[in-house]
C-alpha cells in the first residue's frame, strides 16, 4: 500500500463517483497534486448500486447544462480513458398518465425548449412503440428525449479515478479519516489512521457519510440516508438494449434495459431512512435487508404498467441506502469554514450529475466561482433551523414521498411548521394569516380576512390559482391606496464592525461605502466575472459599524461569501444579529400621517429623507427607522429589539386602522416589486448577470478604488451590453407566466422568463428576462410558450409604476 503524503493541494474524503469526478476535473484544471481518501474501495458506499439512470431536463437552466455536459463527458471517457463506462444513450420516455401530469409535461416541455434540450411532446402510441411491453391504458401523452441513456456507475467512477491518475492524482483506499484540524478558522490538516495530510482544501465528498464528516468541523450538514428500492429481472422475452428509459410519474415508478432483463424501481410513499444514529464503520459494498412489504405498492403499479413484470423471475430486491437531502437536490459548495468544500447528498440524481457536479466543484475551488449559478444546489441554502437531525429527517422524508409530485409554483412545506415565531405571530394569526414558511420561519403570506372584500377582484388561470387567494389583491391596491403593514422579522441582519470594516465592505460592494453615518445603501456584492452574488442593504451606523439586511433565504449564504472575503487579523468582525431584532414594514401614501401619530420625532420628508435611517421613538418603543422600500411606495422598516415587536405592531396597527391601512403579506410584496421593477436574487440576478445587464448601474461606482469585479465591469462597459433584463406584458391579463417559459421572436427562441406575476394596480400580467439587445426596444412583439400554446406579448418601459419615483420620495 502506498504512503499517504505529507502535504497536499486538496484532499477529497470518498471515493465515490462525486469525489472521482471533482479529481478529474480539479487535474484538469492544473492541480495535480489531489489525494483520494476513501475508507473502503472505490464506489463501496451508495455508487455501486445506483440505477444507472442518466437523464437531462431539470427545472432549472444551469442545472440541465450540469446534466447535459455529463452526458458530452460520458460519450468519450472509454475513447479517453480505455475505460469502459457502458454508456448507452437510448433516449428517455416520461409518461403523463393524468390531465394534471399532461399539463406539467406541457410546461416541462417548453422549459426544455429554453434550455435547448430537444424533448418533444410524443402520443401514447409512439411511446408504445418505442417500449412495447408498455400497456399504454390510461397514458394521455408523453414526453421524449432523445439523448437520455443509462450507465455502469462502476465504471463511471473507474474511468474518472483514471482519468485523475494520469494527471498526477493519487487514490488511497482503506484509509480511513479520523479528524480534520482547523488553524484559525482555517483548514489545515487531515488526520487519518494511517497518517496526516496537511493541506488547505478539503472536499466532503463522503455521500451519505456527508453529515459525519462535516461534524469534524462543527457543521451539521443536512444529509440524510434513504433506503432505495429496485428489482433486478433476468431476461424478459421482447426485452431489447433499445428501450429507453421509462418513467411514469404518475405511478411512481421507473424502467431501464439491464442485459436483456428490466429494472424497475421508485419512490415510495412510506419509505425508510437508514444510519440515523450512525453508519456502520464497516459498511461497505452492503445493501439492507429486501423489503418486499415496503416495495409491493411499487411493484404493483410496476405490473400495471408494464404487465411483463408479473412474470418476470426477479434476480433480486435491491434496497440500497443514497445520501438525500431536505429538499431533493445536491449539496455543493463552499461552508463557513474556509478550505472546507461540500459535495455530497446526490438524491438519485448522482450519475446523471456526476461529470458536471465536478466541473463546477473543480471551477469553484480553483477559480473562486463556477461558470454556471448552481444556487439550487448551494449548501448554504440550507438554514440552522436544519442543525437539527430530526427536523432534517422530517423534511427529507417529505420530499422524497413526494418526489414524482406535481409541484405548483408557491407550494409549502407541512412538516415541522412553527419552529420560529415573530413577536408579531399571534396578532397574525388573529387576522386569520395564511401563513407560509422560510428558513424555518413562520411569515404572511395574505390574510383570509381580506378575501370577502376582494370577491370580484383579478383570478389568474391554471397553475397560478394553486396557493394563491384573492386576498393578495386587495392586500396590494390597500397598500398602493393608503397603507400596508408588513411583518419582515424574518430579514437576515448581520453588523460588520472594527476598524477595517469600510475597507472590507468598499472592496467586497459595488456601491461606495464611504457615507455619512445614518445613510442606506443598495449595493450589490460581485464575483470576479462581474456576476452578483449578494443583493442587499447597508446602513452606516457608525464610523466603524455598518449593518447589512438580506432576504430571509440568503442569509446563510451572504454570511458566508463576506466571511470568505474577510481580511485576516480581527481588523473586521461580522456578527449575525437577526435574532436580536424584529422588523415591521409600513408603506403607503399615509404612511407619514400614521406614523406622525405615534411618534414626536422629524419624519417629514426634509427631517427624514428617503434612504437614510435614524433612531427614533414609536410608541414607547425604541426603534431603529429605515425609509427604504421595496413595494414602491413612500414607508419605513422599523427594526426593535425583539421583545418590543409585539407591541411595535400593536402601535402601528392601532394608529393605522382609522386610516384604512391593511396587515399584508409576501405574495402582495411579491406583486408590488415587480410593478416597481425592484429585483429579487435568484430570479431576476445573479452570478450570471451583471449589474448592467440587470439595469443596476446606479448602484456600481467605477471611480472609486478596486472592488471584486471591478475589472470585469470595466470590460463589460467598453465592450457594451449584449443582452438586457427587460419588462414584458402578456396580451391576456388572467395568463401569469411562471419563470423559464422560452420567449420568441418569430420561430427563433431569443430568451426565457425570468418571474412573472400579475399587477393590480398596472392591470397587467407581467414577465421579466433577459433579451437580445436587438429584441428588447420598447414596443417589440414577442410570444412565450405556456404550457403548450403560444401567447402574445410587448416589451414595455419599466418599472411600470411610478416611473419617475415621485411616490418613494414624497
Amino acid at each position: 500500500m502506498p504512503e499517504l503524503p505529507s502535504h497536499a493541494q486538496a484532499v477529497i474524503i470518498g471515493g465515490g463517483v462525486g469525489g472521482c469526478s471533482i479529481a478529474y476535473h480539479l487535474t484538469q484544471l492544473g492541480w495535480k497534486d489531489i489525494v483520494i481518501l476513501e475508507r473502503h474501495e472505490l464506489t463501496s458506499g451508495s455508487t455501486w448500486h445506483s440505477a444507472g439512470l442518466v437523464g437531462q431536463m431539470r427545472s432549472d437552466a444551469n442545472l440541465t447544462r450540469m446534466m447535459h455536459y455529463s452526458t458530452d463527458l460520458y460519450r468519450r471517457l472509454k475513447s479517453e480513458t480505455g475505460v469502459d463506462t457502458s454508456w448507452r444513450e437510448v433516449g428517455g420516455v416520461r409518461l403523463a398518465s393524468s390531465a394534471e401530469r399532461l399539463e406539467e409535461t406541457k410546461r416541462l416541455v417548453g422549459l426544455a425548449r429554453s434550455f435547448g434540450v430537444p424533448m418533444e411532446l410524443i402520443s401514447p402510441k409512439e411511446a408504445q412503440d418505442m417500449f412495447p411491453l408498455m400497456d399504454s391504458a390510461g397514458v394521455v401523452a408523453a414526453a421524449y428525449t432523445p439523448n437520455d441513456g443509462s450507465i455502469d456507475p462502476t465504471g463511471l467512477t473507474n474511468a474518472l479515478a483514471a482519468g485523475a491518475k494520469s494527471r498526477g492524482a493519487r487514490i488511497h483506499t482503506g484509509v480511513s479519516v479520523e479528524a480534520i484540524r482547523l488553524k484559525d478558522g482555517k483548514v489545515s490538516e487531515v488526520v487519518t489512521d494511517q497518517g496526516t495530510i496537511r493541506t488547505e482544501v478539503v472536499v466532503n465528498a463522503a455521500g451519505m457519510w456527508g453529515r459525519e464528516v462535516g461534524r469534524m468541523v462543527g457543521l451539521n450538514l443536512p444529509v440524510i440516508p434513504m433506503a432505495h428500492l429496485y428489482i433486478m429481472t433476468k431476461p424478459i422475452e421482447g426485452v431489447t438494449s433499445k428501450f429507453p428509459n421509462l418513467r411514469d410519474p404518475d405511478l411512481l415508478v421507473y424502467w431501464r434495459e439491464e442485459v436483456g432483463g428490466l429494472i424497475t424501481g421508485g419512490y415510495e410513499r412510506q419509505p425508510a431512512t437508514f444510519g440515523m444514529n450512525g453508519i456502520p464503520r464497516d459498511f461497505k459494498f452492503q445493501l439492507l435487508a429486501p423489503d418486499w412489504e415496503r416495495f409491493t405498492p411499487l411493484m404493483e403499479n410496476s405490473i400495471r404498467r408494464v404487465p411483463a413484470i408479473e412474470n418476470a423471475e426477479v434476480i433480486k430486491l435491491l434496497n440500497g441506502p443514497e445520501g438525500f437531502t431536505p429538499d431533493g437536490e445536491f449539496l455543493l459548495g463552499p461552508t463557513s469554514v474556509k478550505g472546507f468544500w461540500v459535495a455530497c447528498a446526490f438524491c438519485a440524481h448522482g450519475l446523471a450529475g456526476a461529470g458536471g457536479m465536478g466541473k463546477v466543484m473543480a471551477e469553484w475551488i480553483v477559480d473562486g466561482n463556477p461558470e454556471w449559478d448552481v444556487w439550487r444546489l448551494d449548501v448554504r441554502r440550507f438554514g440552522p433551523n436544519y442543525n437539527s437531525l430530526d427536523y432534517a429527517a422530517a423534511r427529507t422524508f417529505e420530499t422524497y414521498t413526494q418526489y414524482y409530485d406535481i409541484h405548483f409554483p408557491g407550494e409549502e412545506r407541512l412538516s415541522r411548521r412553527g419552529q420560529r415565531l415573530s413577536p408579531a405571530y399571534f396578532r397574525l394569526r388573529d387576522l386569520r394569516c395564511s401563513f407560509g414558511e422560510k428558513f424555518g420561519w413562520e411569515r404572511p403570506n395574505w390574510f383570509n380576512i381580506h378575501e370577502e372584500k376582494a370577491a370580484h377582484g383579478h383570478e389568474p388561470r391554471g397553475w397560478a390559482r394553486h396557493n394563491w387567494s384573492r386576498a393578495i389583491g386587495h392586500e396590494h391596491l390597500m397598500t398602493r391606496e393608503h397603507a400596508g403593514l408588513f411583518d419582515e422579522t424574518s430579514f437576515n441582519k448581520f453588523e460588520v464592525r472594527g476598524a477595517g470594516a469600510l475597507k472590507f465592505l468598499n472592496r467586497v460592494c459595488a456601491n461606495e461605502m464611504d457615507v455619512p453615518i445614518g445613510t442606506v445603501v443598495y449595493t450589490q456584492c460581485l464575483n470576479q466575472r462581474g456576476g452578483i452574488e449578494c443583493d442587499f442593504t447597508v446602513t452606516r451606523l457608525g464610523e466603524e459599524k455598518f449593518r447589512i439586511i438580506t432576504g430571509t433565504a440568503f442569509g446563510q449564504h451572504d454570511a458566508s461569501w463576506l466571511s470568505l472575503q474577510m481580511p485576516d487579523g480581527g481588523s473586521v468582525t461580522l456578527e449575525d444579529v437577526g435574532s436580536q431584532y424584529a422588523c415591521i414594514g409600513m408603506w403607503g401614501p399615509k404612511a407619514r400621517k400614521i406614523l406622525e401619530k405615534v411618534t414626536t420625532d422629524d419624519v417629514s420628508n426634509a427631517g427624514f429623507p428617503y434612504m437614510t435611517a435614524r433612531h427614533i421613538t414609536v410608541g414607547d418603543v425604541p426603534a431603529l427607522a429605515s425609509r427604504v422600500t421595496y413595494v414602491g411606495e413612500l414607508g419605513w422598516e422599523f427594526y426593535c429589539p425583539m421583545e418590543y415587536g409585539a407591541r411595535l405592531w400593536d402601535t402601528l396597527w392601532e394608529a393605522g386602522a382609522p386610516e384604512g391601512m391593511v396587515a399584508a403579506g409576501y405574495k402582495a410584496i411579491e406583486s408590488l416589486r415587480l410593478e416597481k421593477g425592484y429585483r429579487y436574487w435568484s430570479g431576476e440576478i445573479g452570478p450570471d448577470y451583471n449589474p448592467y445587464e440587470a439595469g443596476l448601474g446606479f448602484a456600481v461606482k467605477l471611480d472609486k478604488q478596486d472592488f471584486i469585479g471591478k475589472e470585469a465591469l470595466v470590460k463589460a462597459k467598453a465592450e457594451g451590453l449584449k443582452r438586457k433584463l427587460v419588462c414584458l406584458t402578456l396580451a391576456d391579463d388572467r395568463t401569469i407566466a411562471l419563470g423559464k417559459e422560452p420567449i420568441r421572436a418569430g420561430e427563433t427562441i431569443v430568451g426565457w422568463v425570468a418571474s412573472g406575476g400579475y399587477g393590480y394596480s398596472v392591470k397587467k400580467s407581467m414577465a421579466y428576462a433577459y433579451l437580445p439587445l436587438e429584441h428588447s426596444k420598447f414596443g417589440t412583439k414577442l410570444t412565450v410558450e405556456l404550457f403548450g400554446e403560444r401567447m402574445a406579448a410587448e416589451v414595455v418601459a419599466s418599472p411600470l409604476w411610478d416611473p419617475k419615483g415621485e411616490r418613494i420620495r414624497a
